[in-house]
C-alpha cells in the first residue's frame, strides 16, 4: 500500500527512524483501525519484492517495520530474506492471525478480539502490545501474558487513541498492579507525523 520514513510511534522501539513497509490486506478488521484504507487489497497495486527493498534503500536508516493491515495475509518470507540480505533490521506488526516467516529479527504481537490470533505467535513474539478501547480490555491483556511461553516478551498496553483521556486512569492502576507492564502511547500522533 505505502512505503515511507518515519519514527516508530510505539512499542519498544519508539523513537527509532524506520522504515515502514505497509501491506495492503486485512483479515481482522479493527473498527477503531486508522488505517482502514489498507483493509482491501484489490484497491492497492501489487509491486514485487526487488522494487520494494530498492525503496527502502533510499532512505539511512536500516530497521524496517512490515505492518498493515495485516501483514502475514502475504507470503513475505522472500521480502523478509530480500531485506535481510541488504542487512536490515526487520520488524513486524501482527496480529497473529496466519503462519509468520522464521527469519524476523523483531516481531510485535497485537491481538484483536476479532479474530483468534494462531498459537504459534506465543512462542515467538518479542513483544506483546493490547490495545485498550475499555476497561475490560485489561482483564484481556492478562489473558494473552498468561498464554505467552516467550517469558522475555515484552509486554505493553496501548490506550485507543479515541478513547486515551477516558482510559488512562484505569490504565495507570493497571501498570501499578502489574509491573512486567509498561506503557505504549501512540508518540507519531501527539507529534503529527505518519
Amino acid at each position: 500500500m505505502e512505503l515511507f520514513h518515519t519514527l516508530q510511534g510505539e512499542g519498544f522501539h519508539t523513537g527509532k527512524p524506520a522504515t515502514f513497509i505497509r501491506l495492503a490486506g486485512c483479515d481482522v478488521g479493527c473498527f477503531w483501525c486508522d488505517v482502514k484504507e489498507s483493509w482491501d487489497s484489490d484497491l492497492h497495486p501489487s509491486i514485487s519484492e526487488d522494487s520494494i527493498v530498492n525503496q527502502a534503500l533510499n532512505y539511512k536508516t536500516k530497521f524496517v517495520v512490515i505492518t498493515g493491515g495485516e501483514p502475514t495475509l502475504h507470503n513475505i518470507n522472500g521480502l523478509v530474506n530480500k531485506l535481510k540480505k541488504e542487512n536490515f533490521y526487520t520488524a513486524i506488526e501482527t496480529a497473529g492471525t496466519n503462519p509468520l516467516p522464521d527469519n524476523l529479527d523483531w516481531i510485535c504481537f497485537s491481538p484483536k478480539k476479532f479474530k483468534d490470533p494462531m498459537d504459534q505467535i506465543y512462542h515467538v513474539a518479542d513483544e506483546l502490545k493490547v490495545i485498550i478501547f475499555q476497561k475490560s480490555d485489561l482483564d484481556w491483556a492478562l489473558e494473552h501474558e498468561k498464554k505467552m511461553t516467550n517469558k522475555n516478551c515484552n509486554l505493553f498496553i496501548q490506550p485507543e487513541w479515541s478513547k486515551k483521556d477516558k482510559n488512562l486512569p484505569y490504565i495507570l492502576s493497571f501498570l501499578e498492579e502489574n509491573p512486567r507492564w509498561r506503557l505504549s502511547i501512540q508518540s507519531h500522533k501527539f507529534l503529527n507525523i505518519s
